[in-house]
């Protein structure tokens, strides 16, 4: 694949540049499995719908077509319709957000899944193995299939890309 350059503008990168070296959904790090796509995950809600705050013009439209968006973080657009974010402030103040990627993991998963490669990646990969306690957690809690069990958890899991309707 011929690298392709993609330049971000908006409200919280201004002229940020970065290349996609992978085909679109492939080449990822061996023990790096996600369960859902960012479209998936997109459609299943995620995030309140307020993730990119409206800035997604750098992602492939079709992951919005059924995503749940809203202009303000609504719980309600989530799958369990419960709330299991934390506010940016918190993800700044415990050191979760890098420069290249400041809405976080999710936007650091879209470009990865878009082919983007960086030093970060180790890094994100690491949290996002790190997630793998709170599947052991409601697995060990909860009978398969019952997903009125630690819903929050559950959602929180779809916000890294575990699909924990499986659980």
């Amino acid at each position: 694949m011929a690298t392709k350059t993609i330049i971000v503008n908006d409200d919280l990168q201004q002229n940020y540049h970065y290349e996609l070296s992978e085909s679109s959904g492939s080449n990822f790090v061996d023990d790096f499995t996600p369960d859902l796509t960012p479209r998936q995950m997109l459609e299943l809600g995620v995030f309140g719908g307020h993730y990119f705050e409206g800035h997604h013009a750098e992602y492939p439209k079709s992951w919005f077509e059924g995503a749940h968006l809203s202009d303000t973080h609504d719980p309600s657009q989530n799958y369990f319709d419960i709330d299991a974010s934390q506010p940016r402030e918190e993800w700044e103040r415990k050191g979760w957000i890098h420069e290249q990627d400041p809405r976080g993991w999710f936007q650091w998963y879209c470009r990865y899944y878009m082919g983007r490669r960086t030093q970060d990646d180790a890094r994100q990969i690491m949290r996002w193995k790190n997630m793998t306690r709170h599947v052991g957690q409601v697995e060990s809690a909860c009978q398969p299939g019952d997903e009125l069990c630690r819903p929050r958890q559950r959602q929180a899991l779809l916000h890294w890309a575990y699909d924990s309707r499986k659980i």
